[in-house]
């Protein structure tokens, strides 16, 4: 049984069709792409997998469970959106804390060791504010990973990332495969997408215009 399926899913906006009858059936442990141009229907896929945005049509199955009809949110979810929402006036770390008092599952050591291997220091009392946009990246990859969720639904998260940035991300995207959560990559740099994600999905204009599965 497939963990994770998109079933005939559309969404339309004022008359705009943005995603039409897309399917999906993704497993536990495997690297998902999507790639595509600008306006291809990536982000409002990722959107509607999370809970962020409900389909017009179809349906979005976790663990044979219905979203926005059993639940309204993905459960044990990592998440990278555009523009997340960050407190300004606080630094990185004490931003991190604040979300991962929600759940009570990351501690400040393992917050602490995620910082430091993406070069930033616990200790600085910037405020995020004042933060470039690739540290900002580099607090909301963390986010999305610290509390090893099941399922990572990650929006163009190399967005802004220097090289060794990115090439720890990639490591924390193979680490958690094989730790059987479900990674979905949504970006246009295509050479990362073919490197790193096991199937990869080809969008436009709304729709899976073609499925590549590395062998």
């Amino acid at each position: 049984m497939n963990d994770l399926i998109v079933e005939n899913v559309s969404k339309k906006i004022h008359n705009n069709i943005i995603l039409n009858k897309i399917n999906l059936s993704l497993d536990e442990g495997k690297i998902y792409g999507l790639y595509g141009p600008n306006g291809s229907g990536k982000t409002m896929l990722i959107r509607t997998m999370s809970g962020l945005m409900k389909p017009t049509s179809g349906f979005v199955r976790y663990k044979n469970h219905v979203l926005y009809d059993e639940f309204d949110f993905m459960p044990n979810i990592g998440l990278i959106i555009e523009n997340i929402s960050l407190y300004d006036e606080f630094s990185g770390f004490k931003n991190l804390v604040l979300l991962a008092k929600i759940r009570k599952r990351c501690t400040n050591e393992t917050i602490e060791k995620y910082m430091k291997e993406f070069g930033l220091s616990p200790d600085d009392k910037k405020i995020v504010k004042k933060y470039s946009l690739g540290m900002k990246q580099k607090l909301s990859i963390i986010q999305a990973f610290m509390e090893k969720p099941s399922v990572l639904l990650l929006d163009e998260p190399t967005n802004a990332l220097d090289t060794s940035s990115v090439n720890r991300f990639v490591g924390l995207c193979k680490s958690a495969a094989e730790e059987n959560a479900i990674v979905i990559i949504a970006s246009h740099d295509k050479e990362l997408i073919q490197n790193l994600c096991d199937v990869t999905y080809y969008m436009n204009a709304g729709e899976i215009t073609e499925k590549v599965v590395k062998l």
